[in-house]
């Protein structure tokens, strides 16, 4: 198996559940401590039983030190990529670079729609994808004005 030009890291795929809402972040921070790399948490704002992503990941970013950060994945039907890409910078940057993107297209698209989301056909949501990631490389360009840059380490 490749490995895409860097080392594997390994890591934890936590459920937000808002039930225990210490209990995600108790698991994130166990995943540090026993020395893994990644942690994500399922980002669907249209769950109502979640924590909201961002929130979540702003919070553990603070409770740890070294784990990366990530959501699986930002849902961009539910999050602009303007405002995605500038929470993104700015968490990155607040965290050290410890936050790691992942992007995806939608596919509950009742829940999306209910929320007020486009219902996206898959053709569509491909291209919005491909949109998006224009808007926030845009966005992340500091050469452009406005432009807001990711930490030093998030650039390599």
């Amino acid at each position: 198996m490749t490995d895409y030009g860097h080392d594997l890291r390994f890591g934890t795929f936590i459920t937000p559940q808002n039930r225990d809402p210490e209990a995600p972040v108790a698991l994130a921070r166990l995943s540090e401590q026993v020395g893994l790399d990644l942690v994500t948490f399922q980002d669907h704002p249209y769950q109502p039983a979640f924590l909201d992503t961002w929130t979540l990941l702003s919070w553990v970013a603070a409770r740890t030190e070294r784990i990366h950060l990530a959501a699986n994945v930002h849902s961009l039907p539910m999050r602009p990529p303007a405002v995605l890409a500038r929470s993104a910078a700015s968490l990155d940057l607040l965290s050290g670079g410890r936050y790691d993107m992942a992007l995806g297209a939608g596919g509950f698209w009742d829940a999306i729609a209910a929320m007020g989301g486009d219902r996206r056909s898959p053709g569509e949501a491909v291209q919005a994808v491909s949109e998006a990631v224009d808007i926030m490389r845009a966005i992340w360009d500091p050469a452009e004005r406005g432009g807001l840059p990711l930490s030093r380490r998030a650039r390599r």
